[in-house]
Parts: structure tokens; C-alpha cells; sequence
């Protein structure tokens, strides 16, 4: 049975509820889960969280997301303990995961982006640009990075950035309170859109690549500290 979340947010808690439902068998497979909003004010939540909580889900394969349509249970198996793993794993193995995700997407949106694909990516550095304060620049970098794996057309991909980036997005900022980590330039990020335009597969994932290594050195010599 839901129950409203103390506090009114984390969305590991919302997840553990709606995953609860599931194991207890409230909710079977095939059945239609509750919308976000009935989600949201049963839980006492935003609908932000809620959505986060069933993107996890579905990216693990217990929810399936069908637009126009509603959520639906697909799997009664319970994904909690390995997501547990994921949000307590250190900021290095994140970066780790996102630069493999980042440079394939990378590659891939070089291979496959639209006419469409590039507009918005443009708009996208523009935004990243003009971003003011560290709360609005982390969003607007991140919204640029998943534009580029939107960009591939892959579903999967997507969803599992978005998980990722989220899970990244905390662990920096969390970061930035205690020490400096190098930021790549506004041009490191337009290269990876000129080659993306160019189609050329291999500078894509370079440039990409680019990005996220030196942070990733950092990130090394923060852990060697003692």
C-alpha cells in the first residue's frame, strides 16, 4: 500500500515504494500502474521525483513507459538492490560509465543526426553559454549532453543516460562544495557538435572523449590523495 514519503522528496524513497507494490503483488504484470500525478499527490511528492523513480524502473526493465498510453508493469523482479550499488557508487565509476556513454552516443549521433538533431544541439551549447550560477550551468550542460545521445535515436541508450546523468549530476555538485574540478571549455563542446555536423564518426567520439578525461584525471588524483 502507498504511503506518503517523510519528508516529501528523495526518489529512492518513491522508488522503493512503487517497486514495493510490485513485489507485494499489488501491481502484476501487465497491469496499468497509477498516472504520475495520482502518483505524486498519493505519495505526497513532486512529480518530478515520481518520474525519476519510474524512469529507473523502466530502465531496468521492471516498468515499461508507453506514450499516449500510460506505465505498465513488465517484470516482478526486483531491481532494488543493484540500484542501491548504483546511487552509492563513487563519483569515479559514474564518470567512468558517462564516459563510455558519451563517447558512443557521440559517435553514433555523428552517424545518424538530422537536420533537426542539429538545431537543437546548437541551441543547446547556446544555452550552456549563457547559463549563469553553478545550479543553472549543471543543468544547462547537462540537457546538452543528453542532446547529443537523443541525437542517436536510441531508446535504450537514452534512458540509461538519463539515469546516469542524474546520478552524476548530485555527485558534482556535491563535489564542487569541497574542491575544484576542471570544467571543459564551451569549444571542447562545440567540437563535438562541428563533427557531429560533419558526420564524422571517429573526431565525434574524440571530441567527446575530450570532455569528460580530464575530469576524470582529477577525479584520479583526488582518490590517490590520502
Amino acid at each position: 500500500m502507498l504511503r506518503r514519503v517523510p519528508g516529501g522528496s528523495a526518489v529512492e524513497a518513491v522508488l522503493e515504494q512503487l517497486q514495493g507494490e510490485v513485489s507485494a503483488g499489488a501491481w502484476r504484470v501487465g497491469d496499468r500502474i497509477p498516472g504520475e500525478l495520482e502518483l505524486a499527490s498519493r505519495l505526497g511528492v513532486s512529480r518530478p521525483a515520481v518520474r525519476e523513480a519510474i524512469r529507473a524502473l523502466s530502465h531496468v526493465g521492471v516498468l515499461e513507459v508507453r506514450r499516449g498510453d500510460g506505465t505498465y508493469v513488465l517484470s516482478g523482479a526486483d531491481p532494488r538492490p543493484m540500484l542501491r550499488r548504483v546511487e552509492r557508487a563513487s563519483l569515479r565509476d559514474v564518470f567512468e560509465v558517462q564516459l563510455a556513454y558519451d563517447v558512443q552516443a557521440a559517435r553514433l549521433a555523428a552517424r545518424r543526426r538530422t537536420e533537426g538533431d542539429l538545431v537543437r544541439l546548437r541551441e543547446l551549447l547556446a544555452a550552456r553559454a549563457a547559463a549563469s550560477g553553478a545550479e543553472e550551468f549543471g543543468a544547462a550542460d547537462a540537457r546538452f549532453h543528453l542532446g547529443v545521445v537523443e541525437a542517436t535515436g536510441n531508446a535504450v541508450l537514452i534512458e540509461a543516460c538519463r539515469f546516469f546523468l542524474r546520478r552524476l549530476s548530485e555527485a558534482m555538485g556535491t563535489l564542487r562544495l569541497d574542491q575544484e574540478v576542471p570544467e571543459a571549455s564551451q569549444e571542447a563542446h562545440q567540437a563535438v557538435v562541428d563533427a557531429i555536423a560533419r558526420q564524422d564518426e571517429d573526431a565525434a567520439g574524440r571530441a567527446a572523449a575530450a570532455i569528460i578525461e580530464p575530469s576524470l584525471a582529477a577525479l584520479e588524483t583526488l582518490v590517490e590523495r590520502p
